[in-house]
This record gives structure tokens, sequence and C-alpha cells, in this order.
């Protein structure tokens, strides 16, 4: 019998629509309301500041270590503001800005990376979990729920974020693999940045896109301009829109670039050039929406120095709820309190064991 090719059902894309250089494809040009457009830009000028404040109370010795995402902003606030209030976004760990636009209080971010757990906590009546540490596993979890939406039969969806080392991780296929057969309700949002710490994207594996990985389980996947808000935007508006309407999963590689650090723990200059950071900083996301914007006649010189200012107060602002916050007196029990609605047995038998701690360190304290 003669070799004959198997017809797949998806085939991998790449979409870019506003270039690096202010190129813009008009055809492709998404129709986003102008309080949309500016709402994104305000965002993203925030995170960039947001970001570069944090790093300076991490040098002064005033927060611990955190995961910049100076580069990323288009990345995750072009997929993030597809949602609905009602969806559930799934972080990994360095998705502030996807939380700050569901709600998060900037406050909460300092206090949590200053070592207060209770920083962490969700908020009622935001459907977002916690910050996910290690690699992959919460991609799992977005699968889980959007089976439980499923099951409840709601047209809800779930957006999970994660790395592009987090695709070398078994959990990856493993939550591809249920949500494909499952045709769960859920967005797969690759920030491929590059680097996985200091290991490059070329050492992760040898396939052409990370995008293409979705068609061994049977969804559709696209690798889009993770810089250029518009393109985000569109591939994760026609994403969340398939899985609403019941057609099942999506997975979307921004192509993007960790322009920063890891955390601040890491020194990237011993594993990347500064000729390759240079390269990246012509992409970067926010003067090419600015452009756009511009020419749209939405944005100004005089606009964004006035929104540099009322950013700088606001940051400031949180900064000084948080540093109150931090300097009363709290309660080391608050840890076991954020992540269950019910504990579970070992989690209730380490509690019983630091209360016992605790009231023993009071017993001491007493007595000298």
């Amino acid at each position: 019998m003669p070799r004959s090719e198997i017809e797949l059902p998806y085939r991998i894309e790449y979409l870019s629509i506003l270039d690096e250089n202010g190129n813009l494809d008009k055809e492709l040009e998404p129709d986003i309301p102008d309080d949309i457009l500016v709402k994104l830009h305000r965002e993203m000028l925030s995170g960039r500041r947001f970001d570069e404040r944090m790093l300076n109370l991490q040098r002064q010795g005033r927060i611990g270590t955190f995961p910049p995402i100076k580069g990323q902003e288009a990345s995750q606030l072009g997929a993030v503001a597809t949602l609905k209030n009602s969806d559930w976004m799934v972080p990994a760990f360095r998705e502030a800005l996807a939380e700050f636009w569901r709600g998060k209080p900037r406050e909460n971010f300092i206090l949590f990376y200053g070592g207060y757990d209770e920083g962490g906590a969700v908020e009622e009546g935001r459907n977002d979990l916690p910050v996910a540490i290690p690699v992959g596993s919460q991609m799992l979890h977005a699968v889980g729920i959007g089976m439980g939406i499923q099951y409840r039969r709601k047209d809800d969806v779930v957006m999970t974020f994660f790395g592009d080392g987090a695709t070398s991780e078994g959990d990856f296929h493993e939550a591809l693999n249920f949500a494909g057969v499952f045709q769960a309700p859920v967005i797969f949002i690759c920030q491929n940045n590059q680097w996985a710490i200091s290991v490059p994207r070329s050492r992760q594996t040898h396939a052409k896109t990370l995008a293409q990985k979705a068609l061994a389980h049977g969804l559709p996947g696209i690798q889009v301009d993770g810089n250029d808000v518009l393109a985000v935007y569109a591939a994760a508006r026609e994403a969340v829109e398939r899985a609403r309407t019941g057609k099942g999963p999506t997975l979307i590689e921004c192509f993007t670039y960790r322009m920063s650090l890891h955390t601040t723990a890491d020194d990237p200059k011993k594993y990347r050039s500064e000729d390759e950071v240079k390269e990246w900083e012509k992409r970067d996301p926010i003067p090419r929406f600015q452009a756009y914007l511009t020419q749209k006649g939405l944005l100004t010189d005089e606009v964004v120095e006035q929104l540099e200012a009322d950013i700088a107060q606001e940051i400031q602002g949180a900064i000084d709820r948080a540093e109150k916050l931090m300097a009363r007196e709290v309660d080391p029990l608050d840890m076991f309190n954020h992540t269950f609605a019910e504990l579970p047995p070992s989690l209730i038998l380490q509690r019983q064991e630091a209360e016992l701690d605790l009231s023993l360190r009071k017993e001491e304290d007493r007595h000298d």
C-alpha cells in the first residue's frame, strides 16, 4: 500500500497585527472598544512602573524575592482582557498584571512578597486561583475547573498561564490531553519568554513552535507576537469564544521576552548576552501600542505625562498601605487560611503543631 498523508484538523499559524515598527495590518485589526484600548494602555504602563518600583523595594530590603514582568505586559493583558468576571483565571507566578486586571489590590502583591501570606488571599467574588510556584501544576487545576463548569452546564471559561519551561513538564501534556478528550473550556496561554530561568527555549524542545504541541492532543494551537497586544487580544478572544460555545480548548503561544530578571535572586548576565536583551528592547510592547493609540487620537504626550504622575501616586499609596499592614502584629496561623476551603488532615495536623509551638514560645517569653 502506498504511503498517504494523514489529514489533521488544525494547522499552526503565526499572528502579528501591529509590529515593532508600528506597521498595522488593517485587515486583521480587532474591533476593540476605545475605553478598553485606553484601559489596556493604562494597565500596561502602570504594570511597568509598578515592576520598576518593586525592584527598587527589593534591593532596599523592604520586600523579598519576586518575579518581574517587564516585557510581558501585552501577553498578560491582551489575554485576560477577553474574560468576563464569572470566568476563571489560573495564574502561574509571573501574572501580576493579569491579577491586577482581575481586581487584586496592588498592596496585596507587596504584602505577599514582603513575607505575609495573607497577601496571597483571593478576595471573595474573584474567580481566580492563588499564585502557583511549582512549575506547570496549575494547568491541571484549570482543566479540573473547566470540567466542573461543563458538569454544571455553564458557559464560563478558564484561562491559565504558564511559561515555556512548563511545556517540558508532564503536567502540561496531561492537562492538554484531558482538556482535549473532554473538550473542556480552557484557554492555555503560554508566555514563551525564551528562558526557563537559565535554560534557553532551544534546550526545552526541538519543535519549531510550542503551539504545535496542541496538535498531538487534538486541539488548535496558534503562535502570536506576544509583544503585540492587538494580536494577543484577537487570538484570545477567538479562543474564548470557541470555549464558551462548547468547541473546546485552545493553546496560544505568546512569543515574547523576559526583559528583566527571572526573579530578584537571579543574575541573567551569567547566561544571556546584553546584545540579545537590546534587540528585544526594540520590540517593547508599550511604545508600539502608544504609537498606535496616538495615531487613533486616543493618546497624547500630555495624557501620558498626567498618567505617569497618577500612576506614581497610586503606586506610592499601595506601598504605604502595604507597609502599614506589615508593621502591625500578625497571626502566623493565617498561613493556613487562604488555600483550601476545608483543610486536609495533613494541614490540620501541621496547624495544630504550629499552634502548640506558638503557645510554648509565648510561655517561654513570659518566664524570661
